[in-house]
């Protein structure tokens, strides 16, 4: 008798490196089964990425029908409904890569336990990382804090290599579960059109894009990956968030040709991405309450007009107003931006990183609770390897470094558009006739600067020394 295996599919939406889906292939007849769960984890599927898993999940459905598979697809929580599966088929085993937002990681250890105790075989993989997140640490076997030293450790460590694309699967002849329409993660509203016109779902538009990276941007990321305007971002990331490419193929693509090209500033980014996971894994409170204790007792201000500013960008403040409606159009914000935008929030107008990273999780396609909190809390300064608490963003001197000739803002503030770029990092300061020309009257068609700079930076700093 053929071995009956569920493959729980969830942040894998590849048949490439996917080592749960290739072992099953190999074993027995496969039932690949994604659930929709929205209630085991505290922060649930954004509704950006919500549109952004229908569509990957409607092209994984098509790359395994490319194989002689299937994907079935139901909803509800996982403890309850995976093994109504596991009796309905009557499935031996059950594998999965794991998945390690802390909620779920916990109960994924115990549904293995709960199934292993009733007669089902459970597998477990590493589908997401280098390396899972406990095998970095220090000699005496803590966990790192500092990025470079755990950089340096995991660069003496052998990643890997991918294994094979399932070339082809056994399924069985059981029920039809439910349709894609059914998961309803495509709102009523077509408020997606520009991100549909931006982003290629699936698995080959993914590898296409990291080929078209390779090849016309690598050489020049390490100096260009901080310029919006530029496109030398690699722009993988909402991939790499749904898993729908591999990252051990990533890096050892990238491993072949660094003697012709440089490859190690990206191959950091990919190392950064682990060094976030294992800090959520081994600090799980990381996602919602400061790693720097201190920072509980920070006095935060609770501005809700300064919050809508900020969400419809409206600061006042050109490159972070790009930023947020770059964010809203297109569900993605170049990471120079984010972390201009970041600080604004946490450190100009003082609203928790909490609430920002909470508005990321839910407008960024890409949204990914281990990069997202670590990237939050190290602007916050209240990280574990964090920016410096006195380190605050000037945005109009980040604006002039990064958007010269404003070309950035351009793009996501039309009403600026016909501004000299003398001025259009900081139209507040331009004569009435520069405005006058541009058709741009302050305070009506763009908004004055919601906090002066250099009165919001004091501000945050006797807020930070009160802590320190």
């Amino acid at each position: 008798m053929t071995k009956r295996i569920i493959v729980l599919i969830r942040e894998d939406l590849r048949i490439h490196d996917h080592p749960a889906l290739y072992k099953a292939s190999q074993e027995g007849s496969v039932i690949p089964l994604y659930i929709l769960d929205e209630q085991t984890s505290q922060f649930p599927i954004g509704e950006a990425k919500k549109w952004w898993l229908h569509q990957n999940l409607s092209s994984f459905q098509a790359s395994l029908h490319s194989v002689n598979g299937r994907l079935w697809l139901d909803k509800g929580k996982v403890e309850e409904v995976l093994p109504q599966w596991v009796s309905n088929t009557k499935a031996q085993a059950v594998y999965w890569n794991r998945v390690y937002d802390p909620d779920v990681y916990e109960r994924d250890l115990s549904l293995a336990r709960d199934l292993s105790l009733k007669g089902t075989e459970v597998q477990t993989f590493e589908g997401t990382l280098l390396l899972p997140p406990w095998k970095i640490k220090k000699e005496d076997d803590t966990p790192y804090k500092v990025y470079s030293a755990f950089y340096h450790s995991i660069k003496k460590e052998a990643i890997p290599k991918p294994v094979p694309s399932v070339k082809t699967m056994k399924v069985p002849d059981i029920g039809n579960g439910l349709s894609l329409k059914d998961l309803d993660l495509i709102p009523p509203t077509p408020w997606y059109t520009i991100m549909e016109s931006i982003w290629d779902p699936g698995e080959e538009a993914a590898i296409k894009r990291f080929n078209t990276f390779l090849k016309k941007s690598i050489e020049d990321y390490s100096a260009g990956r901080d310029f919006p305007a530029e496109g030398h971002h690699s722009t993988l990331s909402p991939y790499l968030a749904l898993g729908v490419i591999s990252v051990r193929s990533l890096y050892h693509t990238l491993k072949e040709r660094e003697d012709t090209i440089e490859v190690e500033p990206f191959i950091k980014q990919l190392i950064w991405r682990d060094f976030s996971y294992a800090v959520l894994l081994h600090f799980p409170q990381s996602s919602s309450k400061p790693l720097n204790e201190k920072f509980e007792n920070f006095s935060w201000h609770h501005d809700e007009d300064h919050w809508e500013r900020w969400i419809k960008g409206k600061t006042g403040y050109p490159i972070v107003d790009a930023g947020m409606r770059e964010l809203w159009e297109t569900g993605f914000m170049h990471n120079r931006v984010r972390m201009i935008v970041a600080s604004f929030l946490t450190k100009h107008l003082l609203i928790p990183w909490q609430k920002g990273a909470k508005w990321f999780l839910d407008t960024l396609i890409d949204a990914d609770l281990a990069n997202n909190s670590m990237g939050w809390q190290w602007v916050a300064g209240s990280g574990l390897d964090s920016s410096p608490y006195f380190r605050i963003f000037n945005p109009t001197l980040q604006s002039e470094k990064f958007d010269r000739e404003g070309s950035y803002i351009r793009m996501w503030i039309p009403e600026l558009r016909s501004l000299p770029s003398k001025y259009i990092h900081k139209p507040s300061e331009a004569p009435t006739q520069v405005l006058d020309e541009a058709g741009i009257r302050m305070g009506e068609s763009y908004p004055y600067p919601i906090v002066d700079h250099a009165s919001a930076r004091k501000r945050a700093l006797e807020r930070y020394n009160d802590i320190k």
